[in-house]
């Protein structure tokens, strides 16, 4: 066990229920390899959660010291099983609450550096109710074809929209999201080559006018109470569905998006940029045990 693990701490965080693991190392000096994030991420054996979260300075990352002009912190983000994602929506606001929490970071609007590129956070004030919603720039969506994509459960299928929000999505409409299944395993995707990397899978049913509800598989960490990627995906997708889209008309579009773990406000401008507005806590943190990491 190299030294830099010895008394590591960490935090624990979530985004509509969606839960992350906070690993501090802003000197980038931690080993996170794919096998401590896995343990890490166990729900019975390690602490548990989706996804970890380390928190480093952009210029002591390689991946990120392009970008660190623009943004001081880098969102280094793996999921459960310990292999790299671009992007975390949900991730991105515990991050930043964490920064401003922790007194790295002032309140208001901070750029953070992620794999996807550098996204714009505003941190809304915090009121009697609790600390202030988190809102995050996430870029503009992709719909990079193929036009069409099937996602299959328990035999039966449905035609897919394909969407790039940093990471893949293939969003499927349903008429009930128990049709989803179980989603301990991820929903097969035709065609074959659609997703080289492979995908997160959205399954999408209508509450009311622009309001929606949702269930996820996320890749390398199955279903998740939440995603915020996968929330912007569906809100693309849905007003697509719609006939909406604000990047043509100059009006922006605003759907709600229900998720296992909460809710999220998604917001299409008319500039193309997606805003998602939404929850972050920190709950806990604490000092991983030396005997622990080791393997004992």
């Amino acid at each position: 066990m190299s030294d830099m693990l010895k008394g590591l701490r960490f935090l624990k965080g979530h985004g509509t229920e969606n839960d992350f693991v906070i690993v501090p190392d802003p000197e980038g000096r931690i080993e996170l390899g794919p096998e401590l994030v896995a343990r890490l991420c166990d729900r019975r054996a390690g602490i548990g959660a989706d996804g970890v979260l380390r928190v480093v300075r952009s210029q002591a990352h390689p991946e990120a010291r392009a970008m660190a002009a623009e943004a001081e912190w880098f969102m280094d983000y793996r999921n459960a099983d310990g292999s790299v994602a671009e992007m975390c929506g949900n991730g991105v606001r515990v991050f930043v609450r964490y920064l401003v929490q922790a007194g790295l970071a002032p309140g208001g609007e901070l750029a953070i550096a992620t794999r996807a590129g550098v996204r714009t956070v505003r941190v809304a004030p915090d009121g009697p109710q609790g600390p202030g919603a988190v809102t995050v720039g996430m870029g503009r969506a992709q719909l990079p074809g193929p036009e069409r994509i099937e996602v299959a459960v328990g035999g039966r299928s449905w035609p897919a929209l394909n969407v790039n929000m940093g990471n893949p999505h293939a969003v499927a409409f349903v008429e009930d999201l128990a049709h989803a299944g179980d989603l301990l395993t991820a929903p097969p995707v035709s065609p074959a080559g659609a997703y080289p990397t492979g995908v997160n899978v959205e399954f999408v049913v209508d509450r009311g006018p622009r309001h929606v509800a949702m269930r996820v598989h996320e890749r390398g960490s199955g279903e998740t109470r939440s995603c915020g990627t996968g929330a912007c995906a569906v809100m693309v997708a849905a007003a697509r569905r719609d006939g909406l889209d604000p990047a043509v008309t100059g009006e922006p579009a605003r759907y709600t998006v229900d998720l296992p773990g909460g809710s999220l406000e998604i917001a299409e401008l008319a500039d193309g940029t997606i805003e998602m507005t939404g929850p972050a806590v920190i709950l806990a943190e604490g000092v991983l045990d030396a005997d622990w990491l080791a393997g004992h």
